[in-house]
């Protein structure tokens, strides 16, 4: 089944792209000037319905003998493994293990496993290379390769690598986190990898997987590489918000090759609830293009929701910014985080409607003023004695932003996330 709005299938991306080829990426690197945190890869597989992607015409035939039908998603937002997250993570370690990320997220990991598709943001480099120091502060990251395998077993299976630390150990460090992706997607059939592309070919082989019977297309943009770019002489892609004929032509073909289509975008203004002006544009220009939902993130707070309205009619949904996943931050604004939680349905038509939205908070616990302990914990199971024992106060010095109590914290909540789509039990 074809989706009712969908533009022409004949559309090409890869001609889109040749036409396009005055698209330049600045090849002066520069002093990182944004307090973000970003990841990496994408694999370049080619198994029908999970990594790579389904043939343009597999998948355009498979639509049309649709009958519609639904699935769940689960999103979260930054995956911020910051130096007392690994931390944290070692001084569970048992046996013969170096570091136990399974016990950071185990908190929140019977929600996680509810979904058909789980989505996270990687926002850590991965370069598994001896070569390539652990780091997990100054905006320059790299986490263990024991980070992945947990991510996986927490229950996720898609994983948007797109954002702003991508070029944290220049370029050799990101094909590094590509080739991590590449082994992981071996490891774990399962898995989607998207946001990152090895040259404009594997850009233009849209991340396609098959979910209940449904084909679900993959897109991911970042609004800045903290002022690095890709060197001149490589051919690695990294897609860019400014880039809007680009995602443009994007969005249309994968609307040309699936069923439903996601977007994950890297923007925003951090340490704000305030959505700003642009990206509440870009984000309607992406659903008018045809994206069906919308997967913000970046701004490491919690921002609102909404459904978007097409100029013909129908609607898409954008989530802002889900804020942090997991962090070592030391705001009260940054320790809340929406773990999205939704169903996509498909008529016989194929038009897609985003129903059942819920949001459930979660909290990244710390011990102390060293942030020890560190892991998640869903809101439903917070309580007074846990959040007497958050690290938050001793660790943070400004009044405000050191407040930690269960007032405040539902304050954050308020403020960020519409009550209709509040799922606190």
């Amino acid at each position: 089944m074809l989706k009712s709005r969908i533009f022409a299938a004949g559309l090409s991306l890869l001609l889109v792209c040749a036409a396009t080829g005055c698209r330049s990426i600045d090849n002066e690197s520069a002093v990182p000037a944004v307090a973000e945190q970003q990841s990496d890869a994408v694999s370049s597989a080619d198994n029908a319905g999970m990594n790579g992607g389904v043939a343009r015409e597999e998948a355009t035939i498979a639509n049309v003998e649709q009958a519609g039908g639904e699935f769940r998603v689960i999103a979260v937002g930054d995956n911020l493994v910051q130096t007392s997250v690994y931390n944290s993570a070692k001084a569970n370690a048992t046996g013969d293990e170096m570091y136990n990320f399974d016990y950071c997220y185990e908190g929140v990991k019977d929600i996680i496993e509810q979904g058909d598709i789980s989505i996270i943001d990687q926002e850590t480099l991965i370069c598994d290379n001896p070569d390539i120091e652990i780091t997990g502060s100054n905006f320059n990251f790299n986490s263990p390769a024991e980070v992945g395998p947990a991510v996986m077993r927490a229950g996720f299976n898609v994983v948007s690598m797109s954002n702003n630390h991508l070029l944290d150990k220049g370029i050799d460090g990101l094909i590094s986190c590509m080739d991590y992706w590449d082994r992981m997607q071996e490891d774990f059939s399962e898995l989607t990898v998207y946001g990152v592309y090895r040259d404009e070919a594997d850009m233009s082989n849209i991340r396609v997987r098959e979910v209940n019977g449904l084909t679900v297309a993959f897109l991911a943009y970042t609004e800045n590489t903290n002022g690095y770019s890709v060197p001149e002489d490589s051919d690695v892609q990294i897609i860019y918000t400014s880039e809007e004929d680009i995602i443009k032509a994007q969005i249309e073909e994968a609307n040309a090759i699936a069923d439903v289509v996601v977007v994950s975008a890297h923007w925003g203004v951090e340490d704000t609830f305030e959505v700003t002006d642009g990206v509440k544009a870009q984000a309607k220009n992406m659903v008018n293009w045809g994206a069906d939902v919308i997967i913000g993130c970046h701004t490491h707070t919690p921002q609102t929701m909404e459904y978007l309205t097409r100029d013909d009619g129908t609607q898409g949904f954008v989530f802002y910014s889900l804020g942090n996943f997991i962090s070592a931050q030391t705001y009260n604004i940054n320790l809340i985080g929406e773990i999205a939680d939704f169903k996509m349905v498909v008529d016989s038509a194929g038009g897609v409607t985003v129903e059942d939205v819920m949001v459930h908070p979660v909290i990244t616990q710390y011990d102390d003023g060293m942030l020890s302990n560190l892991r998640l914990i869903a809101y439903r199971d917070y309580t007074e004695e846990l959040c007497a024992q958050h690290g938050l106060p001793y660790a943070m010095y400004d009044q405000y932003y050191a407040e930690w109590n269960m007032e405040r914290i539902k304050e954050i909540i308020d403020t960020a996330i519409p009550a209709e789509y509040q799922k606190l039990d």
